[in-house]
């Protein structure tokens, strides 16, 4: 049975990957899973130097889900890169780390400061408000997504991943806005703008008001959103968006993603994404699939 899946040349044991922001840099998660049996690693957004994030509370429980406001607070490029590269060098996985900034000159700070690193691709999250036009996400306006993937990948060495916003008008148009400027893969989706409001208090459960609401709440309209940038680009694709169980992964490689990010159910099992890999030989087994790239997009 083969489960080895290829993203733009950097091939992974398998499609089973972490989200960013919700498995840290593995290190926490590495007390109770072995990290060596996923696909890849990808960390927690990293800028050029280190933010702060938003004022709590930065979290609230929702139904089939949650909110998260968190504000992107990392340590910086420095200590990253003294501390968190070597800890997940020691692992047989692949290394994806998730840069952020506020500016195009951001981006690529602390992506010609990975050159070097033992890092096998980089995931570009264009969530992150663009300070230079007006505080709009890069990701939302298709003219900003194409201009900065152009930047990002001038100074790249490692193969680059767009991760889009599905706060948006039309996905497929982001797509292929990434894909024109040099995107060599996508991930999608991040989350869903939010709020919440305590009835009791009438306030917001949120300090900063809105948040990204993620869980499986989401997970419909992310294997919609896969489906549709996948009919859209020729790049390989990776699916997040709510993804608990083996079969809301399989229904993504489905909808067209070569590999899928599990994010928010590392909160409620520590150990899901090894569940999930074992799952999906179980339904490769179930179906007689030799081969798991037969699934990629085999929904038409």
């Amino acid at each position: 049975m083969v489960t080895e899946v290829n993203l733009a040349g950097v091939k992974l044991k398998n499609p089973v990957m972490t989200a960013s922001g919700t498995f840290g840099s593995g290190e926490e998660f590495s007390e109770f899973m072995d990290l060596n049996k996923l696909g890849a690693v990808v960390t927690k957004g990293v800028a050029n130097v280190p933010w702060m994030g938003n004022p709590t509370p930065r979290v609230a429980e929702t139904y089939g889900g949650m909110l998260n406001a968190v504000g992107l607070q990392n340590p910086g490029i420095d200590l990253f890169v003294e501390r968190d590269i070597p800890f997940l060098a020691k692992f047989d996985t692949r290394i994806i780390v998730n840069v952020c900034g506020r500016t195009a000159k951001d981006y690529c700070e602390v992506v010609e400061r990975l050159a070097s690193q033992p890092v096998d691709m980089l995931e570009i999250n264009i969530s992150c408000p663009n300070v230079e036009e007006g505080g709009i996400a890069f990701g939302q306006s298709a003219k900003s997504v194409e201009a900065i993937t152009k930047e990002v990948k001038k100074c790249a060495k490692q193969p680059i991943i767009m991760k889009l916003s599905p706060n948006v008008t039309d996905i497929a148009e982001m797509a292929k806005a990434a894909e024109a400027g040099g995107a060599d893969a996508l991930s999608l989706i991040n989350t869903i703008t939010g709020m919440k409001i305590d009835i009791h208090k009438r306030k917001f459960a949120l300090a900063n008001k809105t948040g990204g609401l993620s869980g499986p709440a989401i997970h419909p309209v992310a294997v919609r959103m896969v489906y549709q940038a996948a009919q859209a680009v020729d790049i390989p694709i990776i699916g997040m968006g709510g993804i608990l169980t083996a079969e809301d992964a399989v229904e993504m490689i489905l909808a067209g993603a070569s590999a899928v990010s599990v994010g928010t159910a590392n909160f409620r099992n520590p150990q899901v994404t090894l569940e999930i890999i074992e799952g999906i030989c179980e339904y490769m087994e179930e179906y007689n699939v030799e081969d798991i790239n037969e699934l990629i997009g085999a929904v038409g």
